[in-house]
């Protein structure tokens, strides 16, 4: 497909980066000379330096013949505007990111059918939505969720003495009668989807799908369950920062929030009555402990700053806050921050990401079995999908142990009506059904996908 991205940023460059390695036909746009000049760089495809609003840079993008039109530029008004000027040119579908909370509230579905807008993208939400799941299960490191929040993938690594250290997967499900399944596992930078046989070893990072009430017995079965965060100490007064609160506030949360900004924390305040708003530098240890570090279940960092997010996390894990949370951009920080053991990395333009290309996927496929789910893991090496069964798919009623899966695929998980189970060897996929399926080295667009 022919997709035209205006706003180069550091999202806007992951979600590029993401789209040309699908195969897409890609127009980068963007009026700033040097972001332009860095993707020109980088991707082989056609770069354009315009204001992505205008009726000539549009033109020369070739407007009239594209599929989507995602606009993702900093400015909510620009990304609008943008898009119904797009789509009156004959942009078949139009994306636009809005982040301004007071465009989010119940202005949203009105903005959004006015424009003409097939998908809106409010990164600061979708952020603080992850983050909110996290602190509700602090044992894990990372939630994904499918099926409207009925069914997730728990990731979570094995610490030192782990009484699963050595154990089979198969042994595993013997062990802990849950209902679950171990969908992935990261060791030393080598992923693996691994069957029963496959023995885990302390150090791994392990995704485990189920339900949410089967994956809290399962944590609770191993010893390992941390009770949900309830005095949670944010760093940053950002956007992102006021969603979250606005989620902990509502669950019964205490919440305090640390900005050397004096404007943005009056605005925090006003916005926020229920939470403790601290202006001074987070990045100061004097601060955060006169301030009720040591007694916080959880701290988030969310500066704009990936290093001061990194510091800040590592000086709270050395204190011992029981879940430390760091918001990070940077791919190489991102494994600077692992490596020095901060668990729980959230990176919004990952999220992003996701977020179109699972779009674009689903549009290339419209009749067949749609990808109503995405996530990556490792640079994309794996990929988790939900998909929802259409009557075209052509191995419906076959039991899964008679159907021929390409190599590194796992059937997941399946959804039918308000049921969700891990499938065995004598299930079947029925149309209407919606299926979890996890893939290393595919790129899905169809559940046919799954079959040599």
């Amino acid at each position: 497909m022919k997709i035209v991205v205006m706003g180069c940023g550091k999202i806007g460059n992951t979600v590029i980066s993401s789209l040309v390695s699908e195969g897409h036909d890609v127009v980068a746009v963007d009026s700033n000379s040097a972001a332009i000049d860095e993707i020109r760089d980088i991707y082989d495809i056609i770069c354009i330096c315009g204001n992505g609003a205008d009726y000539d840079t549009l033109l020369e993008a070739g407007i009239d013949k594209t599929d989507i039109f995602v606009a993702i530029t900093g400015s909510d008004e620009l990304n609008m505007l943008s898009c119904v000027i797009a789509e009156k040119m004959g942009a078949k579908h139009t994306v636009a990111r809005i982040r301004n909370p007071e465009y989010n509230d119940k202005n949203l579905p009105y903005v959004k059918q006015y424009l003409g807008l097939s998908l809106h993208i409010n990164p600061e939400l979708l952020v603080a939505s992850e983050l909110f799941n996290i602190l509700k299960l602090p044992s894990a490191v990372n939630i994904e969720t499918f099926s409207r929040r009925n069914f997730e993938m728990v990731e979570f690594i094995l610490k030192e003495n782990s009484n699963l250290d050595g154990v089979s997967l198969m042994d595993l499900r013997k062990k802990y009668k849950s209902n679950f399944l171990i969908g992935l596992v990261v060791r030393n930078d080598e992923v693996f989807v691994p069957d029963g046989n496959f023995v885990l070893k302390n150090g791994d990072r392990i995704g485990i799908i189920a339900t949410p009430h089967e994956i809290h017995k399962f944590f609770k079965t191993m010893g390992a369950i941390q009770k949900q965060a309830k005095n949670v100490m944010i760093l940053g007064a950002s956007t992102t920062a006021f969603y979250l609160a606005k989620m902990l506030l509502s669950s019964g949360s205490n919440v305090t929030i640390v900005d050397k900004d004096e404007a943005r924390c009056s605005l925090a305040a006003q916005r926020l009555p229920g939470a403790v708003v601290i202006n001074g530098d987070g990045a100061s240890q004097e601060v955060l402990l006169e301030e009720g570090l040591l007694t916080s279940d959880a701290l988030v960092t969310l500066t704009g700053i990936d290093e001061e997010n990194i510091l800040v996390s590592f000086f709270a894990m050395s204190q011992k806050v029981p879940k430390v949370i760091a918001k990070i951009n940077s791919n190489e920080l991102i494994s600077m921050a692992e490596k020095l053991g901060i668990d729980s990395v959230i990176s919004p333009k990952r999220i992003v990401s996701d977020v179109i290309t699972r779009y674009a996927r689903a549009l290339q496929n419209s009749v067949g079995s749609n990808v109503e789910t995405l996530y990556k893991f490792m640079d994309g090496k794996i990929e988790a999908l939900e998909f929802n069964v259409s009557n075209e798919f052509k191995a419906q009623q076959i039991p899964l142990k008679e159907m021929k899966l390409k190599s590194n695929v796992l059937i997941g998980g399946i959804i039918r009506k308000r049921k969700v189970f891990i499938p065995t060897g004598d299930d079947v996929i029925c149309a209407g059904d919606r299926v979890v399926v996890i893939s290393e080295g595919q790129k899905m667009k169809d559940l046919s996908d799954i079959l040599k």
